[in-house]
């Protein structure tokens, strides 16, 4: 999906940035970018685990099952034999550490799924005055087993035990796994009426896959040895800065035509999802309602991190440190 056919479905309810003294038609776009923040997967992925993007413990009587990701600091130690030499030599290795965790038990059904969300503020050389995407963390809590996903089979929105299981039933041929997930994550049509590709698919579906939590370490490496021979999909030579703040290995892919390339990120510690970051990659004109933007390379439109991440017993609990 290209940016124009975002921002059109963004603007009916993004709020009016509070500290914007611009035109009524600028402050709607510059406010559609900022604000694609808390939509941007449902806008450019099928992204059916919306609400999956959590994590956690469980408390003190039940910590046999407790699994908890506490990424907030993201300290700069980097795992055993970190290479940004390509996606296939990366991502291999990052399958091999995770091949050696053992895996906590699936929560129960009657769990919360708790996570901590940062989005940053879009970096635009062209365009000033863009408003912050929100005021601080943005903490949630889903059902593990959420009734209202799971009730509708043909729904396109997953509940994380949905995402979990799909997951943990994937093979582990990669060739087969993408064939797989593809039958996941169908292609939609872009606005112009051209079918999302093949490739731009299967990054897609991956990519839902790896930000869903919980997700099991021997899943999380076949998706990732998968992932490795995707076409075009590429890691930078450096680690780059989520919008925490923290280093981050970015597997990155960029639809053709799209100018702007999708960054997965992923903590060089220990190979969890760590955030999503969109960056142009060539200067073009974004036109909307009349307003033109001058979009420059390099730019950073949309930049995520998650924080935290845990499994809970109740809705409002908040794991300790």
């Amino acid at each position: 999906m290209d940016e124009m056919t975002q921002l059109r479905e963004l603007r009916a309810d993004a709020p009016v940035p509070g500290r914007a003294a611009l035109a009524p038609g600028r402050e709607r776009l510059t406010t559609a970018i900022a604000g694609r923040n808390r939509r941007t997967r449902r806008l450019w992925a099928d992204w059916r685990v919306a609400s999956l993007s959590a994590a956690a413990t469980i408390t003190a009587a039940a910590l046999i099952i407790t699994q908890v990701v506490d990424t907030s600091s993201n300290p700069d130690t980097l795992a055993n034999n970190l290479d940004l030499s390509g996606p296939t030599v990366t991502l291999n290795r990052a399958a091999d550490f995770l091949e050696e965790k053992k895996a906590p038990p699936e929560p129960r059904a009657d769990q919360w799924i708790y996570t901590v969300n940062v989005f940053a503020k879009p970096e635009l050389a062209s365009t000033e005055n863009i408003a912050d995407p929100g005021n601080g963390p943005d903490a949630s809590w889903t059902p593990y087993a959420d009734p209202e996903m799971e009730k509708d089979p043909a729904d396109d929105a997953w509940s994380s035990r949905e995402s979990y299981r799909a997951a943990e039933s994937l093979p582990d041929d990669p060739a087969a796994l993408l064939a797989e997930v593809r039958a996941l994550y169908p292609a939609f049509d872009t606005e112009r009426g051209r079918e999302e590709s093949s490739t731009a698919r299967t990054f897609r579906g991956l990519s839902t896959l790896i930000e869903s939590y919980p997700l099991s370490p021997a899943a999380r490496a076949r998706v990732y040895r998968a992932l490795g021979t995707v076409p075009g999909v590429r890691i930078t030579d450096n680690l780059v800065r989520d919008a925490a703040g923290r280093k981050a290995i970015a597997v990155t892919y960029e639809e053709p035509g799209s100018h702007e390339r999708r960054e997965l990120l992923l903590s060089p510690s220990d190979y969890s999802y760590a955030g999503t970051r969109h960056v142009v990659t060539e200067d073009h004109e974004m036109n909307e309602m009349g307003f033109v933007t001058r979009m420059t390379a390099g730019d950073i439109t949309f930049n995520s991190a998650r924080t935290a991440a845990a499994v809970v017993d109740a809705r409002g609990e908040v794991p300790q440190p």
